[in-house]
């Protein structure tokens, strides 16, 4: 009897409704994996169609679009003799579940449902698909005409079902079902199930690695198995980035670790694993809970072998040592692919950022610097498909990036909007910053557009507003620190739209957002001020964190300008210099609205108590 199976998982960075790109990705993974010798191929969560599809999924369009692809899969000489494992949604019963199609040398295998729908965080499943709530129960789906007519069959199993082949038994979990407290790989396992799979759309959060190894690893270090474990890679058109992060596990160990930031749109993992090593695992360690009293899973037989019929000894798996990114290169790497990621989508010719000179936006700023190193270290490495895109976003086909600061003139203009509040030292640190980067760096002053907006007030309300320094009141101060703040967002968007063309050169630029997470949680912020913006990289990471990243910039880049970033205090300077210094910081004012809010609290809580 054959022991040695090779079986293959993988990442793809699946577009959004872009089903003829997605096809060609899915038929190049196929054939890298048979090219490696794996009888079975995994892939990512609604790869046919994209994740990110939202109510587009509503529309009879997608699945239409999405079995065509099928039939285009399951014609194609590339998947013929290997099982291949994709996903995409289906209708049954008027229904629309989020599913795996199994289908084996022009055959249908079976149609797995997802049964734990995410709906928390991010996720928003529950909107467009139902979970299967049968456990263990399976149906007859009747096939679409188009399909029928290539695999010649009426009907397929439909439910919470497993693959049998002649050597072993596999069965699907999906994304969210790996971190359920009933994970079903728990019960498939008590029946015998040897080899699990794992399609997923994860997103990128900081430190979340971590758990995924750990449920990974732990699927299979009680009860013995394979695990294989396949993920989306790219924003998929949305604000998430998909980290890749594929990996192949046997009992409790890693034996191979995909790339968790890559600008590669298809990456395969193969190995060659032995079952005797799960059977000897169960074997010894869980023999006796093996014989289960709970309904057995329904067994789709299939005559086909995933080892090879030479009886050949294999060593046993050499268990590895997972590579983790500290937060700091997390930062740094997740959202400098994913800004890429955008930019290549979008039709646009870079970026634009409104650059203060501090923490914020200095940060975003290096993370498009990030973006530029990856490029270039990319095109180093022969990556073709990066290349081309590169030089299509420029306008010129024959450009090859070498440099990061000089690829980073063509695609990033930063911006110093000084007022008659700003000081000479924020306007210093932005240049010295843009200068170390490479981006066209351009200083205006707002006063005159506020000047006008002012004006307007004053001439229809015959009343003009002053700061507190001048005797104003709370509302004035208010009002005059937003009104600054908001004519800055517009210039923003003024000269990222028209900038380019006061210069003569094709297209627009991607405005850039810098409000971290700690801004929004605290509504320390302005509405629809510079941080509002088409994208905004740090949206998700804390102050702490930033301040972490620009420390480790300032030491990988070699941006010695981020020192002064770091040392100064945080403001936003909306408000009249004293003797041409900031008279009030970030964490003042926050101080003083924090008091605020706990009086009016306590103000609530005395009248209720009353």
């Amino acid at each position: 009897m054959g022991r040695k199976v090779t079986l293959a998982t993988c990442s793809l960075n699946q577009w959004a409704l872009d089903f003829e790109g997605n096809l060609s990705r899915i038929l190049r993974s196929i054939e890298i994996a048979k090219g490696n010798g794996a009888k079975y191929r995994l892939g990512p969560e609604l790869e046919i169609c994209g994740y990110g599809c939202a109510d587009h999924f509503y529309e009879s369009d997608t699945l239409l679009h999405c079995l065509q692809v099928l039939r285009e899969l399951l014609e194609s000489p590339v998947t013929q003799d290997i099982i291949c494992d994709v996903g995409m949604p289906v209708m049954h019963r008027d229904v629309r579940y989020n599913c795996r199609v199994i289908f084996l040398n022009k055959k249908i295998l079976l149609i797995r449902p997802k049964m734990f729908l995410a709906n928390y965080g991010n996720n928003r499943e529950f909107r467009w698909f139902s979970p299967w709530t049968q456990p263990r129960h399976v149906e007859e789906y009747i096939l679409p005409r188009m399909i029928r007519e290539v695999t010649d069959q009426a009907s397929v199993p439909f439910g919470d079902c497993v693959l049998s082949t002649v050597d072993t038994c596999m069965g699907s979990e999906m994304c969210a079902e790996m971190w359920h407290p009933k994970s079903p790989h728990i019960d498939m396992g008590l029946d015998g199930v040897e080899i699990f799979t794992n399609s997923s759309a994860s997103y990128h959060e900081l430190r979340k690695a971590n758990q995924r190894v750990a449920l990974v690893s732990s699927a299979t270090s009680k009860s013995g198995g394979i695990y294989l474990f396949a993920n989306q890679k790219g924003c998929d058109g949305d604000r998430l980035y998909y980290d890749g992060c594929a990996m192949i596990a046997i009992n409790g160990d890693i034996v191979l670790q995909g790339a968790q930031f890559s600008l590669d749109d298809v990456e395969v993992l193969c190995a060659t694993l032995d079952l005797e090593d799960v059977r000897s695992y169960r074997g010894e360690r869980c023999q006796p809970h093996m014989v289960s009293d709970h309904k057995s899973y329904h067994r789709v037989n299939v005559d086909f072998s995933l080892s090879d019929c030479e009886d050949m000894p294999l060593p046993t798996h050499q268990p590895i040592e997972w590579q983790y990114h500290s937060p700091e290169e997390e930062i740094s790497l997740g959202p400098a692919c994913w800004l890429w990621d955008y930019l290549r989508r979008s039709g646009q010719a870079g970026f634009f950022l409104p650059l203060s000179g501090g923490v914020d936006s200095s940060s975003t700023a290096c993370i498009v610097y990030s973006m530029c190193v990856l490029l270039c270290n990319a095109v180093r490495d022969n990556n073709i498909q990066v290349l081309q895109d590169v030089q299509r976003v420029v306008g010129d086909l024959t450009y090859k990036p070498e440099d990061p600061r000089e690829l980073c003139k063509h695609l990033f203009t930063t911006c110093y909007m000084a007022s008659e509040n700003s000081s000479e030292d924020t306007s210093s640190r932005a240049k010295e910053l843009a200068m170390q980067i490479g981006s066209n760096h351009v200083n205006l002053n707002i006063d005159m557009a506020v000047k006008g907006l002012l004006g307007i007030f004053s001439l229809v309300t015959g009343r003009m507003p002053q700061f507190r320094a001048s005797g104003g009141s709370s509302r004035e101060n208010l009002a005059l620190q937003n009104v600054q703040a908001r004519t800055r967002m517009v210039l923003a968007y003024l000269f990222a739209q028209l900038g380019l063309w006061a210069q003569g050169k094709p297209g627009g630029l991607l405005v850039l957002g810098s409000a971290n997470v700690d801004e929004s949680l605290s509504g320390y912020f302005t509405k629809y001020d510079c941080s509002s913006a088409d994208i905004n990289p740090i949206g998700g990471v804390s102050k702490m964190d930033l301040k972490s990243f620009l420390q480790y910039c300032t030491e990988h880049f070699q941006l010695t300008a981020l020192r002064r970033v770091l040392a100064a205090p945080p403001t936003a300077e909306l408000e009249p210099l004293i003797d041409g210094q900031i008279s009030q910081t970030d964490e003042v004012k926050q101080c003083v609205l924090f008091k605020l809010m706990r009086s009016y609290k306590a103000a609530v809580l005395f009248k209720l108590m009353r």
